[in-house]
């Protein structure tokens, strides 16, 4: 299924559905992010994804960092939270999403770096290079407030 990500696009679609999600950032011990190259877009974003029922936010992350990565992750902190209602995502099936995403911190602690068929690659990443990368604004901003290394987690 295609996607298209809007941010304050008076051209995008009215919203039909509110969804919650997760989002994860994942480093090495170089301080390179993991990241992964979207297949329904084309662009990099950090691995993450719908919340089921019957699970937590922080079972959510953790499980969808490893279908989406092949590692066993451990959540380890907040970097924020991000309900911007002018972020609409537009799928191919007619959904049209607005999105509250809840983004943490995460450590390794197990699994095989393997993609999944949502992603063309995955790769670590080092903050330097992410402005060199295709990404929708709404993963840069998450990007930057990890690397801001705030004393608080963004609530917006």
């Amino acid at each position: 299924m295609l996607r298209i990500d809007y941010f304050d696009d008076p051209a995008a679609p009215a919203p039909n559905s509110l969804v919650v999600a997760t989002s994860t950032v994942i480093a090495d011990m170089a301080g390179r992010v993991l990241l992964l190259r979207r297949t329904d877009s084309g662009n990099w974003a950090l691995p993450g994804g719908t919340m089921e029922l019957g699970e937590s936010l922080t079972q959510c992350a953790v499980r969808e960092a490893r279908e989406e990565t092949g590692l066993e992750v451990e959540i380890t902190g907040l970097v924020g939270t991000y309900s911007d209602p002018r972020h609409l995502i537009a799928y191919s099936d007619g959904e049209v999403r607005q999105q509250f995403n809840i983004c943490y911190t995460a450590k390794v602690i197990g699994g095989e770096l393997t993609p999944s068929d949502e992603s063309t690659a995955l790769e670590f990443v080092a903050p330097s290079d992410f402005d060199a990368l295709p990404m929708h604004a709404t993963q840069r901003l998450r990007l930057r407030h990890y690397a801001e290394k705030r004393d608080h987690p963004y609530l917006g």
